[in-house]
């Protein structure tokens, strides 16, 4: 007979708060199916965050110069839209947003990605050069070889994948180390934005117009072919970075607590850097190169969820409304001018980066 204050051996099922930790949420497959704990706050953040981007949506469909009401918006979306709004909507404004919404989700993602790699809230792919290198690649392609988008995506990855590779091997030395990722990044990146100004000084006139329009970041004229690329890439890279989520929570505590976890670390590593430069590349593809986004979506993610551990499906989350905020902005603020997306986000981005670097002095 067990004595009355004996301890009971608790389910692993039961919520972190019975245990002293923060409340989560269990979900499970029925039977003997998959398990994973989800925290309650993050959760409620992620409810949060998709409920705002999909009301930044609707808002963002209405609004230009011919202005459509949300339930009209609604209304066309669900198929029974007068014809002036479905064309509006359909041709014009929908592929527009579901780009922005796209990429931002594509950058959020790859930004919590490289700042878990390096452990550091400057950790961005925008500032180690990764983006430089997608748009070199890009650029090659519209200036010196010519080609639609398809072979523009391809040198896209091409100089992302290039570049990353050129930055790993540099910062090699008994492994990576995160702050020497970052500063070889910073170095590759001067010389990218250096090779990619003499290109463009180089070009024709008409390619040089072209490429110096795109490398400010648009989402002007973006059609279904964007939509289309965008798509059938990210079902396939964000559900995978997703399953390397673990690795990468395990990864922050260090190399040496990760090992004894049972991860192979620099392949880890590799294998996220490389699912990293193919979102940056897919989203430099069809937006341009676009600041700011990557670098502050996944720091704003764990402020809400007050995780210390990486939120990539927040992150995610809070790049596409970024993007697609950060594009009305560009269309209302000094309207009727229009800005392009990437001066906007360049422009709070700076003003972020301050805060950023004041934030961790005032810390020391």
């Amino acid at each position: 007979m067990n004595a009355p204050n004996a301890t009971r051996r608790r389910s692993p099922a039961e919520p972190r708060a019975a245990r002293g930790g923060r409340p989560g949420i269990t979900v499970a497959t029925p039977g003997r199916g998959i398990a994973f704990r989800v925290d309650r706050r993050a959760a409620l953040v992620g409810v949060a965050l998709a409920a705002a981007v999909a009301v930044l949506t609707v808002f963002a469909i209405g609004t230009g110069q011919y202005q459509i009401s949300p339930g009209d918006v609604l209304r066309v979306l669900s198929g029974n839209g007068e014809r002036a709004h479905t064309f509006v909507v359909e041709t014009l404004r929908l592929p527009r947003v579901l780009t922005g919404l796209l990429v931002g989700a594509a950058l959020g993602m790859a930004g919590a990605v490289f700042q878990s790699l390096t452990r550091n809230p400057l950790g961005s792919p925008d500032i180690v050069g990764f983006t430089t290198g997608a748009a070199t690649g890009a650029l090659i392609q519209i200036i010196v070889l010519g080609g639609g988008m398809a072979a523009v995506a391809g040198g896209a990855l091409a100089g992302g994948l290039l570049t990353s590779l050129a930055v790993y091997l540099l910062a090699f030395r008994d492994g990576v180390q995160g702050y020497r990722l970052i500063l070889v990044g910073i170095a590759v990146n001067g010389g990218l934005v250096a090779t990619n100004v003499y290109l463009i000084a180089r070009a024709e006139f008409a390619d040089a117009h072209v490429a110096a329009t795109w490398m400010t970041g648009n989402l002007n004229g973006r059609g279904w072919g964007h939509v289309y690329l965008l798509a059938t890439t990210l079902v396939v890279l964000l559900p995978v970075t997703l399953a390397f989520g673990r690795r990468l929570k395990l990864m922050e505590l260090g190399d040496e607590p990760a090992t004894a976890l049972g991860v192979r670390v620099e392949r880890s590593r590799l294998w996220l850097m490389l699912l990293g430069v193919a979102l940056t590349a897919m989203a430099t593809v069809a937006a341009g190169p676009i600041p700011f986004v990557a670098l502050a979506a996944p720091q704003l993610a764990r402020g809400l969820a007050r995780s210390a551990a990486p939120v990539l499906a927040l992150s995610c989350l809070m790049g596409a409304l970024l993007l697609v905020a950060g594009d009305l902005a560009a269309q209302r603020v000094l309207a009727p001018l229009q800005l392009p997306v990437g001066v906007m986000t360049g422009s709070l981005g700076g003003v972020y980066l301050v805060w950023v670097l004041v934030s961790g002095w005032r810390r020391r």
